[in-house]
């Protein structure tokens, strides 16, 4: 890498997957001067269980931190699909051979796992600083060199120049919002409906029941469907914690102002949602101590006319916010910084031309793939959640061929879909960037 090309200053907002990962591909990649802005007050990480697929462990074993992560990681060998009512089995898919087929297991872990990983990479590059309670506010300028303003928890707002700054800021992004605006675009956040309960439950407060105790040593994800509902359901920790997720609509929220996120829930009413669920759900439900009831707003909004603006791009949930139905987003944030890995460490020079010849060829590697999967997961959360009618009566039709085959064949929950998962696990993102970048940069 050229040496005026290493010393490009990099600025990253947010330092969530996306912002670590970012950080974490450029200096592996030869930068030297990568700042990252982050609102909080330290990464004191926090957050339930994430599915760790193929197409993610690919790229954090070629980021050098996937080791520390599987290990604390269970690996999952079959998934059942359940009548959230009843507890009968709809269809049960056994996924024995995912390392064999892809190079990497398809594993459960903790976010807290996940980010810290991340985190402890970056750490060993000098090249990473990281500007804790300072959040990006605005973009002032997005070439030849992108100028914005951040603002301190408790300071005063500040203006800051730099060769690329990417926007890894979230679904609330103020990079993409100053993006839009300055693009004259409207793309307002999309009200899904649906909210979200995150639930960790320890295994000794399980271990006493013959029941919980098979869900939590089990190699299985479980998930228990209904009308308009879901929870998913696998361990995590080395199987010392067991993660629940739910989907229900979102009637907390709808008063909220349009900022609020997630609120604190109530177990009662926790309980009265899924109350015609099944008695195994009911006891692990039970089990959530009072006060600790957590409900999230699931938002998306429509996908945007472009990622990048002059030397500016968008990163992760700040342009591909998804619901979580595939249980892709970490991995998509995560496959966008390795994408920028490979085509910003190609820069020829430091002209703004050519980096933005590079942010294009970034977009168009991984925005047609990133909106694909955003479809996927919200195609399969309608499917899951289907009421009474003519299309529910075919999903099952679907459940009960499936059962008949031995799990062999479609499956109307895509995460457990054979073809799905070849699409999303046999890529390998960064071969296709580079590919991309070779055949590309010199036309545009």
């Amino acid at each position: 890498m050229d040496d005026q090309v290493k010393n490009l200053k990099i600025c990253i907002a947010g330092a969530g997957m996306g912002g670590l990962s970012s950080a974490l591909a450029l200096a592996r990649a030869g930068f030297q001067n990568i700042e990252v802005y982050e609102l909080a007050s330290d990464l004191g990480f926090v957050g339930a269980g994430i599915q760790l697929a193929p197409n993610l462990a690919r790229i954090l074993d070629r980021f050098g931190v996937w080791d520390p992560i599987e290990q604390e990681s269970t690996g999952i060998k079959e998934t059942s699909i359940r009548d959230g009512a009843t507890d009968n089995e709809l269809a049960h898919v056994m996924m024995p051979d995912i390392r064999q087929i892809y190079g990497f297991p398809h594993g459960t872990g903790h976010r807290y796992s996940l980010a810290t990983g991340l985190y402890e990479g970056c750490k060993k590059y000098n090249a990473i600083k990281f500007i804790f309670r300072t959040g990006i506010s605005s973009v002032e300028s997005w070439s030849p060199k992108p100028v914005f303003t951040v603002t301190p928890r408790d300071g005063e707002p500040y203006t800051i120049e730099a060769d690329i700054l990417l926007g890894a800021d979230g679904i609330k992004s103020a990079t993409r919002t100053s993006m839009l605006a300055h693009l004259k675009v409207d793309a307002e956040i999309v009200e899904t409906g649906q909210a979200a309960y995150r639930i960790v439950l320890d295994r000794k407060d399980m271990e006493h029941d013959p029941e919980l105790l098979e869900l939590i040593n089990s190699d299985g994800v479980t998930r228990w469907i209904g009308e308009k509902r879901h929870i998913i359901a696998y361990p995590i920790q080395s199987k010392t914690i067991y993660n629940l997720s739910t989907v229900q609509p979102d009637n907390n929220f709808a008063e909220a102002p349009s900022i609020t996120y997630t609120t604190k829930g109530s177990k009662e009413v926790m309980l009265k949602v899924f109350e015609d669920f099944c008695p195994k759900v009911q006891k692990m439900l039970n089990l959530v101590p009072e006060g600790e009831v957590c409900e999230w707003r699931l938002r998306v909004y429509a996908p945007l006319p472009t990622w990048v603006c002059g030397s500016v791009a968008l990163v992760g949930d700040s342009c591909h916010a998804t619901l979580p139905h595939l249980n892709q987003g970490a991995a998509q944030a995560i496959e966008d910084s390795a994408v920028l890995g490979v085509v910003l460490g190609r820069l020829p020079d430091v002209r703004p031309e050519s980096i933005n010849k590079a942010l294009q060829i970034y977009e168009s590697v991984r925005k047609e793939r990133a909106e694909t999967l955003v479809a996927i997961a919200a195609a399969s959360g309608r499917a899951l959640h289907l009421g009474s009618g003519a299309a529910k009566e075919e999903r099952d039709k679907q459940f009960a061929a499936l059962k008949a085959a031995g799990g062999k064949g479609p499956v109307p929950d895509k995460w457990a879909d054979p073809e799905v998962q070849k699409e999303i696990y046999g890529h390998d993102c960064t071969k296709e960037a580079e590919t991309a970048f070779q055949e590309q940069f010199n036309k545009l």
